[in-house]
């Protein structure tokens, strides 16, 4: 495979930058769950994209951030782990806002994490949402941003990951910045991540729509068992999944059942579609909800849900 590529990428940013939307379309389907809420992404995510010529190992980490618990300082420390050991980080920052303070934030951590010389990318995202006048003052804005933390931004690329503007002209940037070597995976493999870990996530995403905004960062989804039933048939396959979705408080738990059962009913619905389209089975899906009293701070219940 002489002249072959392959290397890992990252995509940083601070929270609600666009990464895990632009990651999943880089990769060409859903690896991350996306909302509306901050914060979504919770661990690092490996995405496979293959080309004929190249293969880029990209990494989708949480939303670089000035933690207020012990969670967020053990999302800040796996973001900082994941770009201190990879060829090209992308710094995402969404083009519906001015370049802000928390933008600033993650583009001083990167500098001085990545020394001068070190591939970085500036990636201007959700241009879909803005217009072209509003694009060029995010272009101003990044390179300005640039020249004040001391990056010299190999590219600085404008994208919509939503509408496919520019997707694939990243990705040849982020190709060509790779080192030759040989694929790390194999061709078609799109994520390593567990199906236990995705469906997980699924049924997360499922939970932070429509709640209140301090619930979303109290949601964490563990899955118990997961398991073909022993009595179907080949030709007519049933998953059964048994999930439980911890909350911090007993009012919490309330809001994420809904009157009667009605959100959580809502809830299942909703992940099952996804997961079934995840697995191409039939699923059966039980879910309950628990309190794990202020889990976010307490280093043993953090391990127990996979932090």
């Amino acid at each position: 495979m002489s002249g072959f590529r392959c290397g890992l990428a990252c995509l940083v940013g601070r929270p609600n930058a666009g990464k895990s939307t632009l990651a999943n379309a880089l990769v060409g389907t859903k690896i991350a769950i996306t909302s509306s809420r901050p914060q979504t992404t919770r661990h690092v995510i490996r995405g496979v994209v293959d080309r004929p010529e190249a293969q880029i190992v990209l990494l989708d980490t949480p939303g670089l951030h000035k933690p207020r618990t012990l969670l967020g300082q053990r999302l800040n420390d796996a973001v900082r782990d994941a770009w201190a050991h990879v060829d090209v980080a992308a710094l995402c920052i969404a083009a519906d806002a001015p370049v802000g303070p928390g933008d600033e934030f993650v583009a001083r951590a990167l500098s001085r994490a990545r020394p001068r010389g070190d591939t970085t990318f500036a990636v201007v995202t959700k241009t879909d949402a803005v217009t072209p006048a509003i694009v060029a003052e995010r272009l101003v804005e990044v390179a300005e941003l640039g020249a004040r933390v001391g990056i010299e931004w190999e590219q600085v690329v404008p994208v919509s990951a939503l509408a496919g503007n520019q997707v694939d002209l990243l990705t040849d940037l982020v190709v060509a910045a790779l080192p030759e070597g040989q694929p790390l995976y194999p061709d078609g493999e799109v994520t390593d991540e567990p199906e236990e870990v995705l469906v997980a996530e699924l049924i997360r995403e499922a939970a932070l729509e429509g709640v209140s905004d301090e619930l979303p960062h109290s949601i964490a989804v563990v899955v118990e068992e997961m398991g073909l039933r022993e009595d179907r048939s080949e030709d007519s396959p049933l998953v059964d999944i048994h999930a439980i979705v911890f909350v911090e408080r007993d009012s919490q738990k309330a809001i994420v059942i809904g009157k009667g059962g009605s959100r959580l009913k809502h809830v299942g619905t909703t992940a099952r579609r996804g997961i079934e389209a995840l697995l191409g089975t039939p699923v059966f899906l039980d879910l309950r909800v628990k309190v794990a009293k202020d889990w976010q701070r307490d280093p043993r219940q953090l391990r127990r849900l996979g932090f």
